[in-house]
């Protein structure tokens, strides 16, 4: 795969250079991204279904599982890419939570294209900052770093959006999804998120506890800042009568949609009254403390606290059921707590940063797809 490695880099570092002569920079760039993302498949390196990932040498191990709710057809979906990019100290996660009649479409869209284009943008920053005299790369600064990725996910999250709107075979006026990812870069993780979806990192305390960490703000329009955003822009804030509590985001004039979420890609029909799919994005650095961090949508969080999340991640002795077995337990907590209520789309990613211990009984192999049941 390095030819892959070299050919993009060498691409992307002449975009800027090129710039003003032709247009074809964009399009070949994406182009050597999606040629990375076949081979990365080819070579077992991406996971789109429940399963793991877990390749030789590398200090990532990813456990994924997802169950379809009572609402119909299952609009989660989920993406791990080991070796993103082609940089073997680089992960891609993403878990997306469709919405609305075409929701599943347009989960698996932003599925699809968010990873290349991400990589676009950040070889572009990249090529662009390493042509700028007053920018040292070498330092490689942490919060340089930072920057370089915040860019790149503003930049997609805006370019993809635009790209769903003129998509001729989805209708997305009054559909869309969330988009929670993450990007492990060595010893640092970028965490992009659009949405109400959740990342929770677990890490140990000093009496050796694991102790949940949230990454990450469930954007909802209960949020005064969000709610401020979508009536300033004329857009309407409230709850149903049946549903005391939950604020939805609503037209002008009419009865639609009733978001329940405030950022979201697609859902045309409310974007210009305050609903937006800017990401919020942030970093962590990996300390030997840091354990392990979970991304799961909605379904999941509705039922089951941070803490409640970590312990039982955690205590489940075979890392590569540790997906599985969390969504289990939010299946059962539904059936506890929201009785009468149809349950969700439940879906998790659990994320490992160190080397499983010898004591954990999972075999090692590069893929294993689990069936859900």
């Amino acid at each position: 795969m390095g030819h892959f490695s070299s050919m993009f880099s060498g691409l992307a570092r002449s975009l800027s250079i090129k710039k003003g002569k032709n247009n074809h920079g964009n399009s070949d760039a994406r182009d050597a991204a999606e040629a990375m993302a076949k081979e990365a498949k080819k070579n077992d390196m991406i996971l789109r279904s429940s399963g793991i990932v877990n390749v030789d040498g590398s200090n990532n191990f990813a456990s994924v599982f997802s169950k379809r709710g009572q609402k119909g057809m299952n609009q989660d979906c989920c993406i791990v890419w080991e070796e993103f990019g082609c940089q073997e100290d680089m992960m891609f996660c993403g878990i997306f939570d469709g919405h609305g009649p075409w929701g599943h479409f347009v989960a698996k869209r932003i599925r699809e294209t968010m990873p290349p284009s991400l990589l676009c943008s950040w070889q572009e920053t990249l090529a662009q900052t390493s042509l700028d005299p007053d920018l040292d790369l070498e330092l490689d600064k942490k919060g340089h770093r930072f920057n370089i990725w915040k860019h790149s996910y503003i930049k997609t999250c805006a370019a993809i959006d635009q790209e769903l709107e003129r998509h001729r075979r989805i209708d997305s006026v009054y559909s869309g999804t969330t988009a929670l990812s993450i990007v492990r870069q060595g010893d640092l993780i970028f965490v992009a998120n659009v949405g109400d979806s959740r990342a929770v990192l677990a890490t140990t305390s000093e009496d050796g506890s694991l102790v949940p960490v949230q990454l990450t703000v469930d954007f909802k329009p209960s949020l005064p800042q969000e709610a401020e955003r979508i009536i300033q822009s004329n857009g309407r804030v409230f709850c149903l009568d049946d549903e005391p509590g939950v604020q939805r985001v609503w037209q002008p004039d009419g009865e639609t949609p009733g978001l329940a979420m405030s950022r979201a890609f697609g859902d045309y029909c409310v974007k210009g009254f305050g609903l937006i799919s800017v990401p919020e994005v942030t970093q962590r650095n990996i300390t030997s403390r840091d354990q392990f961090v979970v991304l799961a949508t909605d379904g999941v969080w509705d039922v089951v606290s941070n803490q409640e999340a970590v312990q039982i991640v955690g205590s489940t002795a075979d890392r590569a059921k540790s997906a599985k077995r969390l969504v289990e337990c939010a299946v059962h907590a539904w059936k506890r707590k929201r009785r009468g209520i149809a349950m969700d789309d439940i879906s998790a990613i659990c994320l490992f940063f160190h080397s499983s211990p010898l004591s954990d009984p999972q075999q090692v192999h590069p893929i294993s797809i689990a069936t859900p049941k």
